[in-house]
């Protein structure tokens, strides 16, 4: 409700702008062992939507075990999806892929790679993030959960 709001009108109508989740996000985490896989994985979810995590190579025993947790958690089934692996193998297919939506180039350090990806993501008009360093312990923005937020407006007319 932070982002969405009834709009003014001139006229007998309502107008309402309301947030709604992008769907499939596909996240390449940062090099950091926890503190980066969590920043990454929950603006994706707490916005409403699904991910798939490429982890980080360095430390993958540490998103096998999120992943552990989250299936003993009230966390849905297929909400949180994490593969290990090498991000260059793994990051190109689902940038390509015409059923994931969104692409957050949070842990892609190497230039080409991240203009690889974008030119894939550009071929089906995925929604794509990608910043420039990040301080993951400075106060977050709402920037990273509004990123992967599509705005739907609704006319209604009103009642007499």
């Amino acid at each position: 409700q932070v982002v969405g709001n009834a709009n003014p009108v001139a006229g007998p109508y309502f107008n309402l702008s309301v947030p709604e989740p992008t769907g499939v996000v596909a996240v390449v985490a940062p090099k950091g062992p926890l503190l980066g896989l969590v920043s990454v994985i929950a603006p994706v979810i707490v916005t409403g939507n699904t991910c798939v995590v490429i982890a980080s190579e360095e430390y993958p025993l540490v998103a096998i075990t999120l992943a552990e947790v989250m299936a003993t958690a009230d966390v849905p089934g297929g909400v949180v999806n994490i593969l290990t692996g090498q991000r260059a193998e793994l990051a190109p297919p689902l940038a390509g892929h015409l059923d994931v939506d969104a692409l957050d180039l949070t842990g892609v350090a190497d230039p080409a790679l991240a203009t690889e990806l974008e030119v894939l993501a550009a071929d089906n008009l995925k929604r794509v993030r990608r910043p420039g360093p990040e301080d993951l312990l400075a106060t977050p923005s709402l920037s990273r959960m509004t990123d992967f937020l599509e705005t739907k407006t609704v006319w209604h007319p009103q009642g007499v």
